[in-house]
């Protein structure tokens, strides 16, 4: 296939009670503008604890809202000062604060366009896994086999009666996708300012400790989840033991599936 690869990689866990290992792999759409997906994945240590960081973040519109993100929101929830206490509570505050700094930066932009899906997940010494989202980029965590959706996926159709009260309106006119004010084909998002009367950024929100079955979790923007269902993603790469290479099979499966769409996926293998 002819896209180009933009990134791949992979590393590993030092210090948790289990071996975690993760992979990442982005590749291009066909959609003729500049990739506009971006993604984290690292591990550092804060305040005593092994902290995992993993997102994807899809930006539409333009790739700033997205890079943005990659650059500021795990710094800036980690800086919450009750990230360990409430961290539900202090995820959602730095959802809304980053978003506002981001509309606050775009205010002198001429073009005030653009703005980004976000799937951030953190795991805590291996046990324990915080998940937010924003947008239709999902986590999904494999437990013997079994794919459970842990994001919410924010969609024009579902939230109609929140957006229409706000005096917004849902259309599917283009290529029969819903969208919001007949522009946005998602309900919540980072940036989007001149949308924002009508959309949210509010995250939502799961925290639950890591069973002994969970296998893998894999993140991962629209371009794969448009052309593939949760178990097929699973299964397609439950066999591949190395994170860089489930990832890159996962996004080598969605291309033939005709995805036009930048792919970026990341493979995060709890052993």
């Amino acid at each position: 296939h002819d896209s180009s690869v933009c990134d791949t990689g992979k590393g590993k866990s030092k210090s948790s009670i289990r071996k975690v290992t993760y992979g990442f792999h982005l590749v291009e759409g066909k959609q003729g503008h500049a990739m506009e997906d971006y993604h984290a994945a690292e591990f550092k240590q804060v305040d005593g604890y092994e902290v995992g960081l993993f997102a994807i973040f899809d930006g539409h519109s333009g790739q700033d809202v997205a890079s943005y993100l990659r650059n500021h929101l795990f710094d800036n929830i980690l800086h919450e000062p009750d990230f360990w206490t409430d961290t539900m509570s202090a995820i959602r505050r730095t959802y809304h604060r980053t978003d506002r700094k981001i509309l606050k930066r775009k205010a002198n932009d001429v073009r005030r366009r653009g703005g980004s899906t976000a799937v951030t997940v953190i795991l805590i010494n291996g046990e324990k896994l915080v998940v937010a989202n924003i947008g239709d980029s999902r986590a999904v965590i494999c437990e013997e086999g079994v794919a459970r959706q842990l994001s919410v996926d924010h969609e024009p159709l579902k939230e109609r009666h929140v957006i229409e009260s706000k005096g917004g309106f849902v259309t599917n006119e283009i290529g029969n996708v819903p969208r919001v004010d007949g522009q946005l084909a998602m309900s919540r998002s980072f940036g989007d300012r001149t949308l924002k009367e009508h959309i949210s950024s509010d995250p939502d929100v799961v925290i639950e400790d890591i069973d002994e079955d969970a296998e893998f979790i894999i993140l991962a923007s629209d371009g794969l989840w448009k052309v593939m269902s949760n178990q097929e993603a699973v299964d397609t790469i439950k066999d591949i033991k190395d994170a860089q290479r489930a990832a890159m099979e996962l996004i080598e499966e969605a291309l033939p599936r005709k995805s036009k769409d930048d792919i970026s996926c990341i493979v995060v293998r709890l052993h």
